[in-house]
């Protein structure tokens, strides 16, 4: 029964381990490049590799022996193994900054609000009010363009005309759920043009209690734990600029 713990607890560690090199380099990864992180043998790591691919957490591109996850993978990953993330104080910093400067128009606001998004979070950036029904505001299609899963120019085209279009991106971040965040990964969004991307998705609230959405657009592979963390502190702060400016 030990043995058993003992495996089940690297295996979520070597997942773990996994999935967040691929985060940070988007390239396959090695049973070499784990087995340094874990003092193991690349043999021992190769067969945890199989036994999670079997589970189909990993799979493997037919050019290379390295493993990347799979959207059950990183659904996982989302729902039980990130650890929590904290902001560093700079970036806490960098928010409050931007919701200091007195802002009348509510427009205005979730305008910045959308940019800071984009900027904190390297991903595009949006904002919208629950009760406008064609209106949001985006930044930061850039910063998404920027990442190697977007070098496709249909999935570029798809991506652009998407968000142009909105309708369909609204429908997705209006969804009702529990928590203060909510992660939607690959077809969990239900729009095959952008089957390899994540949404963030969180409340924030004026004063007159009616509430809106905020949420980061961008790859499957991106920094989970550090978005949903600005995600959630940005809703916090922009629901108090809110409550003192609106």
């Amino acid at each position: 029964m030990v043995r058993t713990i003992d495996h089940e607890t690297r295996r979520k560690a070597v997942l773990t381990a996994t999935i967040n090199k691929f985060i940070r380099e988007a390239s396959p990864v090695s049973s070499e490049d784990i087995a340094k992180e874990f003092n193991l043998s690349p043999a021992t790591i190769r067969n945890i590799f199989a036994e999670l691919e079997q589970a189909n957490y990993l799979t493997h591109p037919y050019t290379s022996g390295g493993r990347i996850p799979t959207k059950k993978g990183y659904r996982y990953y989302v729902d039980f193994l990130i650890s929590q993330f904290n902001l560093i104080e700079e970036e806490k910093e960098q928010i409050n900054k931007e919701y200091r400067n007195k802002t009348c128009r509510l427009e205005d606001l979730l305008d910045k609000t959308s940019e800071i998004i984009s900027s904190i979070t390297h991903n595009t950036g949006i904002a919208l009010f629950s009760e406008w029904r064609d209106k949001f505001f985006y930044r930061g299609i850039s910063q998404i363009l920027r990442q190697p899963e977007f070098h496709d120019y249909q999935r570029i085209r798809h991506l652009i005309k998407l968000i142009e279009e909105k309708q369909y991106l609204i429908r997705i971040i209006k969804r009702d759920f529990r928590g203060r965040v909510k992660v939607y990964i690959g077809e969990e969004l239900e729009c095959p043009e952008i089957e390899n991307c994540a949404i963030v998705v969180s409340n924030y609230r004026l004063k007159d209690n009616s509430c809106g959405r905020i949420a980061v657009l961008g790859p499957m592979r991106m920094e989970y734990g550090h978005i949903i963390s600005a995600v959630e502190y940005i809703s916090g702060a922009l629901s108090n600029s809110l409550s003192s400016q609106l």
